[in-house]
């Protein structure tokens, strides 16, 4: 009866182990691991965004707009506007969030130089047409409005930055003797902006703000600064300052 006894606790303990031993084989089995598992996981969840972005986003988006630029510091003081400005842009679409681009702006402001300054100090300078041309490869960020109100979700707000080159074109009206004084500049700008839909996927109203850091070939000029007799009067010392600018564009959408 003892020896019936150990033969039968001797049977269980061989199962328990090839039980263990099973589900052991089952863990280091390639084909069911928790990274396998967790792979196909965010393989279908990139199918469904996949899926989801062909659906409902845009693939290419073209920027035509109009806007105005101005400045701050010195350059703030002497230039005036003369509005509009004109923008094109095209933009890359990588995901609902991300889009890359490329474009150009045009803008034109003026200036009068009526009293003597360092550089013209016995023949006053007259009125100054300046072009800017500014080039541009920028990036948008689109905020994921997903948990936000649907007036923020409508908007469809942004985050933007660029980098900038600009070609600014001094023409001297009154002085024709004096050639053009022109220069190119890098910069960079950072900014926000909001996109309205016309139509889902195929039209937009969009407005951005950026305020743009850039060095001009002339930012440290002496050329309009008072003239060494009268130190305190009219002039600037140099012509630093940052641009600021808004644009109001219609965008044209194409889709997948």
């Amino acid at each position: 009866m003892r020896f019936f006894f150990f033969l039968s606790l001797t049977a269980l303990s061989l199962t328990a182990q090839d039980t263990i031993m099973e589900e052991i084989d089952d863990d280091l089995d390639i084909g069911g691991d928790i990274f396998t598992d967790f792979n196909e996981e965010l393989e279908v969840t990139q199918i469904q965004e996949d899926e989801r972005f062909w659906r409902y986003g845009r693939f290419f988006s073209l920027y035509l707009g109009v806007g105005l630029t101005s400045f701050d510091g010195n350059r703030g003081l002497l230039y005036k506007e003369d509005p509009p400005g004109y923008t094109f842009g095209f933009y890359y679409f990588r995901d609902f969030q991300s889009a890359f681009g490329l474009g150009i702006q045009y803008t034109q402001h003026h200036f009068n130089i009526d009293r003597p300054v360092l550089a013209y100090a016995t023949n006053t300078l007259g009125f100054v047409e300046v072009t800017a041309l500014r080039f541009y490869l920028g990036y948008k960020y689109f905020i994921d409005t997903t948990n936000l109100s649907t007036a923020i979700t409508y908007s469809n707000p942004y985050f933007s930055g660029r980098l900038e080159y600009w070609y600014l074109t001094n023409n001297f009206r009154d002085q024709p003797a004096i050639p053009d004084d022109t220069g190119g500049a890098m910069g960079v700008s950072l900014g926000f902006g909001l996109e309205f839909p016309v139509k889902i996927k195929e039209a937009y109203i969009n407005l951005e703000f950026l305020a743009h850091s850039i060095n001009f070939h002339d930012k440290y000029t002496r050329d309009y600064a008072p003239v060494p007799t009268n130190p305190n009067g009219y002039g600037f010392s140099d012509l630093s300052g940052r641009a600021y600018s808004t644009t109001l564009s219609y965008v044209v959408n194409w889709g997948p």
